[in-house]
Formats: structure tokens, sequence, C-alpha cells
């Protein structure tokens, strides 16, 4: 089924929002693992975490809450930031992480990605953050050059299964989704599942996702604002399947 993924971003072991991924704009919403144990009696099918620190510094910095959280809950976590070789790759694996997702590496070494996935498989996800079309690194600081649907294309044909697109200028604005640009991945890569991130506000923003193709979304601030609810939510998108051949 189309998955409802809620969000955890880390920063100094707390559980915050960044507005369109300004680090200088951070809402906290409290402890991390009682978030997650929230979203997961509430039937989140699993979580993805973020750890804002390591995605800026280049190294995992919040790993201890991260092996926390997947301790802690029974639901896949999906772990993402600062994440940029093969050791921390087997490392985030071993601390309890279902799946593993690349961005800023997947830009600066797309050889690694296809290392990786041919060691993990669909355990490896790669996301890929863009401003105006434009793929972002590093925390979202700095401009790549690259255009999001060609570097798209490349990380398939690398063999990616799971790419998470967000669209930065919408991130916790609870706008709307880049409908537009998703389509464009979901039709451009029809072997791929496309999880969308970045300005879900509603619940018709979700079905509307469905409806286009995209397999799972990425859900933050409309969370933790209340402004989707994640039981009526999971019930709107029960409809959209998944197909087999893409299941992570």
């Amino acid at each position: 089924m189309f998955e409802v993924i809620p969000a955890i971003d880390l920063r100094g072991g707390r559980c915050v929002r960044l507005f369109q991924g300004d680090y200088a704009r951070e809402t906290v919403y409290g402890n991390p693992l009682e978030m997650a144990r929230k979203w997961e009696a509430l039937g989140a099918p699993r979580l993805h975490v973020v750890d804002l620190d390591g995605a800026k510094h280049g190294r995992p910095v919040n790993h201890g809450v991260i092996e926390e959280i997947c301790a802690g809950v029974k639901i896949p976590v999906e772990v993402s930031g600062g994440i940029r070789d093969l050791h921390t790759i087997e490392l985030t694996f071993a601390r309890g992480a279902s799946q593993v997702q690349l961005g800023s590496i997947a830009v600066q070494d797309p050889d690694l990605v296809r290392r990786a996935v041919d060691r993990w498989g669909t355990g490896i996800v790669v996301s890929i953050d863009a401003r105006d079309g434009e793929v972002r690194t590093d925390g979202w600081t700095i401009g790549s050059g690259l255009a999001a649907l060609q570097f798209a294309q490349a990380m398939s044909d690398a063999g990616v299964s799971t790419i998470m697109f967000t669209d930065i200028g919408r991130d916790s604005t609870l706008t709307e989704p880049n409908f537009e640009a998703l389509g464009d991945l979901v039709r451009m890569l029809p072997l791929c599942r496309i999880v969308a991130s970045g300005g879900v506000a509603q619940v018709s923003h979700l079905v509307r996702l469905g409806e286009i193709g995209c397999t799972g979304a990425i859900v933050g601030k409309a969370l933790y604002e209340g402004t989707v609810d994640l039981p009526a939510a999971l019930a709107a998108v029960d409809r959209f399947s998944v197909p087999e051949t893409a299941e992570a």
C-alpha cells in the first residue's frame, strides 16, 4: 500500500523541524523516542529518521539516538544524514536501520551508490533534494549544478529501487507537494518507487500523490502541527497498491 511515513528529524538529540531546511528556523517537538513510539502506536508503517547534524557535518552525529529509536520500535526505520561511505552504511544497518538513505554522497560519488546497491539491494534509498530543479547537498546548503530529473535517471540506472524527492522550497511550509515534478519522476522511472517529501499539509495531498503514482510520502510538520491525522491519512490511501517488484 501507499506508505504515509512520519519524519523524525534529529538535531542536538532532540526531535525538531526546520523551515525549508534553514538551521536558524527550528521548531522543537521533544523526545525522539517518544515521538517514534507515538507514530508506531498510531499505525505508521515505517519511520524516516534524519540526522540533521550529520547531514550538515558529513558524518553521523546523533547515532546513539538513532540506535535507541531502532531498538525501541518494531516497525522499519529508514535512516539518513551524514552517511558518506560503505563502512558508515554498514554501521547504520548494524544499529538497526532497515534502509539507509544516501544523499550528498550519491551526488559526489555515484559509483559508491552502485557498490552499495550491489551489496544491500533494496536497503539502499537515494534522496534527491532540490531547489528550483537543482540538486543540493550537505544539509541542503550547497548547490550541485545537477538537474534533479537527470540525476534521478542516473540513480535508477545505477540500480536504485527507491528514490525520495524533496522540494526544499516546500519543506515544512504546509503548502502542497510539487506534484508536477513528482509526476515527471513517476513517468520517467516506472521501475522505481517514488516517495514524496516536502509540502504535505492535508490528507487530500496524500491521496493525490497516490493517484499520480507515488508509493509513499514523508510527512513531518503536518503531523506535528495536527493538520494531518495519521490514522485518517492511512485509511484514505489504503486503496493505493505498490507493485510487488518494487517493494523494499
